[in-house]
């Protein structure tokens, strides 16, 4: 008995024990003041601060600490609890982390953000495809369906996809945030997906997804990853950030004339909503992007006193946000709403009633295909009257009437448009049955499409110049076809329209690049290292190449102008044969080759005649006999200099093209005089084998190689000083001194051997590189008929 009243109390204490044990963890495992080191008076500014610090440093893809994750989570919800007034009140009053759950009480729940789970982690596999969220199967993606329907359905609208996993533990964590996200961004027309990586492997692949989870934007078909905390002001952020910069424009009184008047230029209506809120909704920039081709918007701020003159105008209450669009007539709006809760499904409907002005231009064949559609059925036919004027001021008064004619139109089945014949002249000329294609008065024409392939029945009605009777005659003609439309009577194949546009393409370019390079730094900034590594990669090779290839061109570019300027003292040692000259040379050869190409009357023009200023092409003369021995000494003495892009490599068989030289020679005076002393009185042809010519073929100038003797004899200082001149300097007065050496010299060439003929050449290319050598100019280059080969 004595021991049944002591196992009571002894009982009482163990259930008590397992009662505030149980207790101990319903309640809430973490404290998010403590956390980020906030008071619980701390201010909304300071807990984002210091958010921001401690997401930064935690953030898992910077700390590797392998507690940095838990701590990035628990970082993140601690803000989410704090940033948002009704969960912290809820958490200061009741203890409560999790909305989901009263009063702290997590029994019968999955408590996510501390990674606790109860029955989902004993029934494995606790999220398998049976278990699935409900809500995430209504967006799963599929590869051939993100292709086929979510990219071009991007270029209406941006996408919002998650990618997740089986065995995710963080998507799990960021599940409740997701889907608040989700309800709010679809309302607004955003589209949502979600990609299951054990599912869809190729598409998470082909996204470039590769962690999970990731949350990421598709937008013109182009894919931008999420790379901040998962938080609901985050995201819509995010989503905001995909859409164009240039979407809405700001108006005021200052410029509110302006964009309305733009309607002409860009043939498109103009729609403007005035509102109360400083930064123009995301549900405006939104139907923005989706109606872009068709609308221009532009947004008032009642707040500011630089629109007081607009809300005036236009009448407009402060109670509710009011839009309205504006057509051809820019002082009254043709349509207006004005509603508390802009719901997207009514703003859709105001857009897609108010898409085209009441007398458009056409201007692309997208605009034709929607203007005036093929007749599909005989109850929805749709006929266009088209006005074919010109974009002169002389038509202005008649394109106006037509206009005017136009807004009076209340019948469905008829649209109105018109085109400028200098800008659509191929489907002008169809319809008005020009053969000429020369400019006609204006004309309007009804016509109705039949097929896509481009068959049209149509009837000119009348010259159009907006008197009465044309406008008399006008609808008479539009009440006859609606009783009988076989009046159309004629029919064509219309030819595609011009896009007038297409000129627009740079610009939109120029801004996809500036929206492509901010994309670009916002991914660098926010390191995403992975996806961003492949184009990094080739960003800095390429700059590298860049720059290695600038500053060895720039070196090299130096060290050749310092060679090529002359230099007397250089000059001096050259002329006297020193080889001290060997450092004047151009740049190393690039080529264990030389290139020569034979001067003819085929490559006459390109390597002389057309050569390109500054160039110039050294010709060697030989005969067929000389040939082969002089084209290999030639390559020898040159092959230094066949580094220089400006010198080109010939010869001249003086067998075939000797009246070329003859009449060469004779346009340049003073080296005819030379040779004719050369010629003993000219009683025997010259002999011009071994002769090398520097021509300059734009600046019309040569200079003069002749062979030099070198052997040891008593003439052989003479010979070598008029080859280092290459045989271009008058020695008069040495030669009427000097009779007999001028004859000993002459018989010495005349006796010269053949591979000795070019030993001097390496020498005299060293001074033509330094520009010192004698320039003989002429008025023209011999004729095309002088290189002609002798038959």
């Amino acid at each position: 008995m004595a021991g049944s009243k002591m196992s009571l109390p002894l009982a009482v204490v163990v259930v008590l024990s397992v009662l505030l044990t149980g207790a101990a963890h319903a309640g809430p495992e973490m404290d998010p003041y403590k956390i980020l080191g906030v008071t619980r008076s701390a201010s909304q500014t300071e807990i984002k601060k210091v958010y921001k610090r401690l997401a930064k440093e935690w953030h898992p893809d910077k700390n590797k600490n392998p507690g940095a994750e838990d701590m990035f989570i628990k970082i993140t919800k601690s803000y989410e609890i704090l940033s948002n007034e009704d969960k912290r009140a809820n958490y200061d009053r009741y203890g409560q982390t999790d909305d989901t759950q009263p009063y702290g009480s997590g029994r019968y729940g999955h408590r996510h953000n501390s990674f606790y789970f109860d029955e989902s982690f004993f029934n494995f596999p606790f999220n398998s495809k049976n278990h699935r969220d409900f809500a995430d199967s209504k967006y799963t993606l599929h590869f051939n369906q993100y292709v086929n329907d979510v990219v071009p359905d991007s270029y209406k609208r941006p996408y919002l996809i998650k990618i997740t996993s089986d065995w995710c533990f963080s998507c799990i964590h960021i599940e409740p945030v997701w889907k608040e996200v989700v309800q709010e961004m679809e309302n607004l027309g955003v589209g949502i997906g979600v990609v299951d990586v054990g599912y869809e492997r190729r598409l998470a692949n082909h996204l470039g997804a590769h962690r999970t989870p990731s949350i990421l934007g598709v937008i013109n078909g182009k894919v931008t990853f999420f790379h901040y905390a998962v938080a609901k002001e985050h995201l819509r952020q995010f989503v905001e950030d995909l859409l164009p910069q240039r979407l809405v424009e700001r108006v005021t009184d200052k410029n509110d004339l302006q964009f309305l008047n733009s309607w002409h230029e860009l043939n498109k209506p103009h729609v403007l909503l005035f509102d109360q809120v400083p930064v123009v909704p995301l549900l405006y920039k939104l139907t923005a992007f989706a109606y872009k081709d068709y609308l221009q918007f532009g947004y008032v701020d009642q707040g500011l006193s630089e629109t007081a003159n607009l809300q005036k105008q236009f009448n407009i209450n402060t109670y509710a946000p009011t839009m309205l669009v504006f057509k051809e007539n820019i002082d009254k709006p043709a349509d207006i709403i004005q509603a508390k809760g802009m719901k997207k499904q009514i703003i859709d409907e105001f857009m897609s009633n108010n898409k085209f002005l009441l007398a458009p231009r056409l201007v692309n064949q997208k605009l034709f295909d929607e203007l005036c559609p093929v007749k599909q059925f005989h109850r929805r036919r749709k006929y266009c009257v088209l006005l074919i004027t010109g974009d002169e001021e002389t038509f202005s008064f008649g394109n106006q009437a037509f206009l005017s004619f136009a807004s009076t139109n209340i019948k469905e089945v008829v649209r109105f448009a018109y085109v400028y014949q200098r800008l659509q002249q191929p489907l002008c000329d169809i319809l008005m049955q020009n053969k000429d294609s020369a400019q006609s008065p204006p004309q309007v024409v009804i016509l109705e499409r039949r097929n896509a392939a481009g068959k049209a029945m149509f009837k000119s009605v009348t010259a159009w110049n907006g008197s009465e009777e044309d406008k008399q005659c006008l609808l008479e003609e539009l009440e006859r076809l609606q009783k009988d439309p076989s009046i159309l009577i004629h029919d064509a194949m219309l030819p595609e329209l011009n896009n007038e546009f297409a000129s627009m393409f740079i610009i939109r370019w120029v801004y996809a690049s500036y929206d492509y390079l901010s994309e670009v730094i916002d991914d660098i900034l926010h390191n995403n290292w992975r996806e961003m590594m492949p184009l990094l990669s080739l960003i800095f090779s390429a700059l590298f190449i860049l720059f290695g290839t600038v500053v060895i061109q720039a070196f090299s570019d130096s060290s050749e102008d310092k060679q090529t300027k002359p230099k007397a003292k250089d000059g001096t040692k050259t002329e006297n044969g020193s080889p001290g000259t060997g450092n004047a040379s151009s740049r190393p050869p690039k080529k264990n080759f030389v290139e020569v190409t034979e001067l003819t009357d085929i490559t006459y023009m390109s390597n002389l005649v057309k050569l390109r200023p500054g160039h110039m092409n050294i010709v060697l003369v030989l005969t067929d006999g000389s040939k082969n021995i002089l084209l290999s000494k030639f390559a020898k003495e040159v092959y230094s200099f066949t580094g220089s892009l400006t010198l080109h490599f010939s010869f001249l068989n003086i067998d075939k093209h000797s009246e070329w030289m003859n009449t060469l020679l004779e346009y340049a005076q003073d080296t005819v005089q030379i040779d004719a002393d050369e010629d003993d009185g000219g009683n025997h042809k010259i002999d011009y084998t071994g002769y090398v010519l520097a021509l300059n073929g734009h600046k019309k100038y040569l200079c003069l190689f002749k062979p030099v003797y070198t052997g040891e004899d008593l003439d052989s200082k003479s010979s070598e000083d008029e080859g280092g001149t290459s045989g271009g300097r008058s020695r008069s007065s040495s030669r009427d001194e000097h009779p007999t050496r001028k004859s000993t010299r002459s018989r010495s060439m005349s006796t010269l051997q053949i591979h000795h003929k070019l030993d001097r050449l390496g020498l005299w290319m060293e001074r033509l590189m330094e520009g010192t050598l004698p320039r003989y100019y002429i008025p023209s280059w011999p004729g095309l008929d002088k290189i002609t080969s002798v038959k």
